[in-house]
């Protein structure tokens, strides 16, 4: 299993760190931002196909920014596929 550290742009979360295997992604964390929710995507991504993630969560926004925790996951994904 390899490790991968993502350091988002424009959202609250600082780092975004996951361990992936065989196209899929386990142990999502994020430092900062929104605590419960993070920790909710964690848990609805352990062990699916990185490229569903980024398809079920690219371009999503949070507020009035063009982009949110779960959009720069799929950045962060997209540079181990």
């Amino acid at each position: 299993m390899k490790h991968h550290t993502y350091t988002p742009s424009g959202v609250c979360s600082r780092q975004i760190d996951f361990d992936y295997e065989n196209g899929r992604i386990y142990n999502l964390k994020y430092v900062g931002g929104c605590n419960g929710n993070l920790k909710a995507i964690g848990k609805l991504v352990e062990g699916m196909e990185i490229e569903e993630v980024i398809k079920r969560l690219a371009g999503n926004t949070c507020g009035p920014r063009n982009t949110s925790c779960a959009d720069q996951l799929t950045k962060a994904l997209k540079e181990v596929l």
